[in-house]
């Protein structure tokens, strides 16, 4: 067995990217297997700052393959501007970047009717990003999704968009009072593209299992979270894939018994990006400083990320859908300068309190947190790289949170920087 996943194990925004760079050293193909370019990956080498959206962050290491999985909405455009944005660090991908020719496209007019939506929506917004994604998705499910292998057929091409035309036509025209489309000219704008992806276009199915296989290592990268899940997240708020780890197995093609190690990502604190319930959010100075000392803006959208203290139920909620056989815990300095540290426990609910994710949306934004204070270390651990090294208050603090998770937490990262990392 020679496959490693990566999940997102919050609402997104877990430092995914991060973790993938650093355990991409090891591994020869690194794998995007769900969402689009709605991801925002933030990667910093060097001091350098490095977002990708739609490319799998191991194309920062020269001597991994990357691939573009079938469970992926592929824009072409964002596809094309990164690559652009790579050269500029003289990172080249010809001959080591691939896209599933089973991946659906995703197409000007999914990022019309995403707006439209939205927008549509007034005071319920989703928070969507604004990329196409829902549409594109929305589309594919629908079964009149045009896929990646597609454009290489001019008849079928022309076919399939103009009876996406119709039909988006009657929309925009009846509900939004928009002014139609022409087919004519969705056409001409792929066509920019076309011949540019042509040689990017794999099997990717048989490629990976290929891969697996003859034991070569590769490593899958979700995108978003786990509580972002389209079945298993705060519905509707909420992704429109599966980030969890049947989305892995769908989007790559790889079979379950491939998967040796299945990684989740979690923050120090939790945050969370758009509209939607988010039980242990605090609104006031704590909330203010955790989001200063973080960074916490979307790297997609730029908007301030909503903070809060970690929550236990909603990490054990994820642990269970995923059956993580480790954890990383990301952004511990982010806690460096706090005189205590809080950690949600449980919830409280109608006189109630509980310990489950509740999937009625009306009762999980109903609940409020019942928290756990821990001492804070108020000292820098930035520069630390054993776990030794870490102050007596941060090792208490990470072990409890090992031993009532009950999964070990395998990585620590205490910076931006990919050597900032904690190995254990």
């Amino acid at each position: 067995m020679s496959v490693k996943i990566i999940i997102g194990a919050q609402w997104g925004d877990e430092g995914k990217g991060k973790l993938v760079d650093a355990l991409s050293e090891n591994v020869e193909i690194v794998v995007r297997y769900q969402g689009g370019a709605n991801a925002g990956h933030t990667v910093y080498i060097d001091g350098k700052k490095y977002i990708l959206h739609l490319i799998p962050g191991g194309i920062l290491r020269k001597n991994v393959q990357c691939v573009i999985g079938n469970g992926v909405v592929f824009d072409p455009e964002t596809f094309f501007d990164e690559l652009e944005f790579l050269k500029q660090f003289n990172i080249f991908a010809d001959g080591r970047l691939f896209i599933s020719n089973r991946a659906h496209v995703i197409f000007p007019y999914h990022k019309l009717l995403d707006k439209l939506k939205e927008d549509a929506l007034k005071n319920n917004k989703i928070g969507t990003t604004g990329r196409g994604i829902g549409p594109a998705y929305s589309d594919k499910i629908n079964r009149n999704g045009i896929r990646v292998v597609d454009l290489f057929d001019r008849s079928v091409l022309s076919g399939k968009i103009q009876a996406n035309i119709d039909l988006i036509n009657s929309e925009l025209q009846l509900k939004y009072k928009e002014q139609p489309l022409r087919a004519d000219d969705v056409l001409k704008e792929i066509n920019r593209y076309i011949d540019k992806i042509e040689p990017f276009v794999i099997d990717s199915t048989r490629f990976l299992h290929d891969a697996w296989k003859a034991g070569r290592q590769i490593m899958l990268e979700g995108a978003q979270g786990v509580l972002l899940d389209v079945d298993f997240g705060s519905y509707p708020f909420v992704t429109s894939s599966n980030p969890t780890i049947g989305g892995a197995l769908t989007g790559t093609g790889l079979p379950a018994q491939s998967l040796e190690e299945i990684i989740g990502v979690i923050k120090a604190y939790t945050t969370r990006v758009g509209s939607g319930p988010f039980p242990s959010e605090n609104t006031g100075e704590i909330g203010d400083l955790l989001r200063k000392s973080g960074g916490e803006y979307g790297a997609t959208t730029g908007r301030p990320r909503r903070c809060g203290w970690f929550d236990l139920v909603a990490a054990k909620y994820a642990i269970r859908l995923n059956g993580f056989t480790a954890l990383a815990l990301t952004k511990l300095d982010v806690l460096d300068s706090f005189e205590t540290v809080q950690v949600c426990t449980h919830y409280r609910v109608n006189g109630e309190t509980i310990d489950n994710f509740p999937a009625s949306l009306q009762t999980l934004s109903a609940c409020e947190p019942v928290f756990e204070t821990h001492e804070g270390w108020q000292s820098p651990t930035d520069k630390c790289r054993k776990f030794e090294d870490l102050p007596v208050q941060a090792k208490r603090f990470v072990t409890y949170l090992e031993q009532t998770l009950e999964v070990p937490i395998k990585y620590i990262s205490v910076g931006v920087d990919r050597k900032q990392l904690i190995i254990r």
